[in-house]
């Protein structure tokens, strides 16, 4: 029984264009995602968090259908000057983030929250350094979040004007991932993982989704080993990492020993294989025959990774 791995059909012909000179690598955008948890001990028989995700919309050009977490790419005005923040310093996080200066990690820390707020409807933020907004429903609140959307109004305007700092201690690192080099869209992307403020709620607001889940790492990971939710493999990687953790404040605590060294997708020729692997990721591992065809996964299984 296939997986759900996301594996467009053209990537096999992107790979060998780019190998033979015909393709150039596009630069990657930098881009954040938020791996937002609840826990919810009312639920008879549930073990550890669950995670807020999104379906892609089918007609999305960039893996449509699969299942993400709220994210984006960095607005250009998300470190035009200094917002008001709360937690870390800009210094702190650039080290822990593997940017050069404190502006680029003040961009991507605010596409994080950002993005947060506009797919999700959940805003880490608060009136000081010790509290977070408790409710973000209402029309005034809904006409910012549209204004955001349209980058009608930049994220640091949006703060000022309701009085709030980021709260950057809400949220943590937890991985890298960068699209591999043979795409036509490429991303440089940071996973942060937080947790569901108090008072606040998720909503079904992003024009890019069509459905949304609260749904536990272990659940979501087994649901793609069955072919039944499709997947690209940061997603996949980042449920498994998750799925060990009993509380979502023990999820978001583990997050600061975890390796930020960016994971970048390889392609090799091996015999008359074309090989496309995921260093330390060795379940993504495909198998394309240098003729063309469909990719195959790294051990017989029985299973052809391809899309659910």
């Amino acid at each position: 029984m296939p997986n759900g791995q996301w594996y467009p059909p053209e990537w096999p012909a992107r790979i060998r264009a780019l190998d033979s000179g015909e393709l150039t690598a596009v630069t990657p955008r930098r881009a954040a995602t938020v791996m937002l948890l609840r826990d919810d001990p009312s639920e008879p028989g549930a073990v550890g968090p669950a995670v807020h995700m999104l379906r892609r919309r089918t007609s999305m050009a960039f893996a449509g259908g699969a299942y993400a977490y709220p994210g984006g790419g960095v607005d250009p005005r998300d470190d035009d000057h200094l917002v008001g923040w709360a937690g870390p310093s800009l210094e702190t996080w650039a080290g822990r983030l593997g940017v050069a200066t404190s502006a680029e990690a003040q961009a991507v820390v605010c596409a994080a929250v950002r993005e947060t707020y506009e797919e999700a409807g959940v805003l880490l933020a608060g009136p000081s350094a010790d509290t977070v907004v408790s409710d973000t429903t209402g029309a005034d609140w809904e006409a910012d979040r549209e204004a955001l959307v349209a980058r009608d109004l930049s994220f640091a305007a949006f703060l000022d004007r309701r009085g709030l700092v980021l709260r950057s201690d809400l949220l943590a690192a937890w991985a890298r991932w960068i699209t591999p080099a043979f795409e036509p869209r490429r991303y440089d992307t940071w996973f942060f993982v937080a947790v569901l403020p108090e008072g606040q709620r998720t909503r079904n607001v992003s024009t890019e989704a069509d459905r949304t889940v609260w749904i536990r790492p272990g659940d979501a990971a087994d649901g793609y080993d069955r072919g039944e939710l499709l997947m690209m493999p940061p997603t996949v990687a980042t449920l498994r990492a998750l799925s060990p953790y009993g509380t979502a404040a023990e999820a978001l605590k583990a997050a600061d020993s975890r390796s930020m060294v960016p994971v970048l997708a390889e392609a090799r020729m091996e015999g008359d294989e074309l090989v496309l692997s995921w260093p330390g990721h060795d379940e993504f591992t495909k198998h394309v025959p240098a003729a063309g065809g469909s990719a195959a996964p790294a051990e017989d299984d029985g299973k052809d990774g391809s899309p659910a």
